[in-house]
């Protein structure tokens, strides 16, 4: 079976569980009182972030690790926020994304059995995400190094002028 015919069958089987679950709530409607929706929302959207990572790994289909983390990330950020209603976060939080993404690209490179390509590429997406975000969260009110952050700019660009005297020559 090929690579787009078994996600597919994956994906679907996950959908069919999924709605059963969310139709079992329906029809048994006490079992409604045992979540508390209007914190728990955003679980619903890192519960997709996890059938896609259900379907990467059951169908062996690495690459939909980097969407899976991506919306898990997401639903995670916005659980976070949803709890402690800082959803003034948002203003510096989207920095984070990239970051998602170099743990998708990580994931799907250890998936696909090319770890050591994914791994310098993903980390370095996580390395420019938290700078982002340590900077934008710092000059927009969020935490930070106050008047510092321009260090995170700095080290930043270190990093790149050295990244390719320790490249390897493959």
């Amino acid at each position: 079976m090929d690579e787009s015919r078994r996600s597919s069958l994956v994906f679907g089987v996950l959908l069919v569980l999924v709605g059963v679950i969310f139709l079992v709530f329906q029809v048994f409607t006490g079992l409604q009182r045992f979540i508390n929706w209007s914190y728990a929302w955003p679980l619903i959207i890192v519960g997709v972030g996890g059938m896609f990572m259900l379907s990467a790994l059951l169908g062996r289909v690495p690459g939909l690790a980097v969407p899976a983390c991506i919306i898990g990330g997401i639903g995670l950020l916005t659980y976070w926020q949803n709890l402690t209603g800082n959803w003034g976060s948002w203003a510096y939080a989207w920095a984070l994304i990239p970051g998602f993404v170099g743990v998708g690209t990580i994931l799907a490179g250890a998936l696909g059995g090319h770890p050591g390509k994914s791994l310098s590429g993903g980390l370095w997406l996580i390395v420019i995400s938290l700078v982002m975000f340590f900077i934008f969260g710092s000059f927009l009110g969020g935490f930070g190094f106050g008047e510092y952050w321009p260090v995170l700019l700095i080290g930043l660009g270190f990093l790149i002028l050295i990244r390719p005297l320790f490249r390897s020559r493959i």
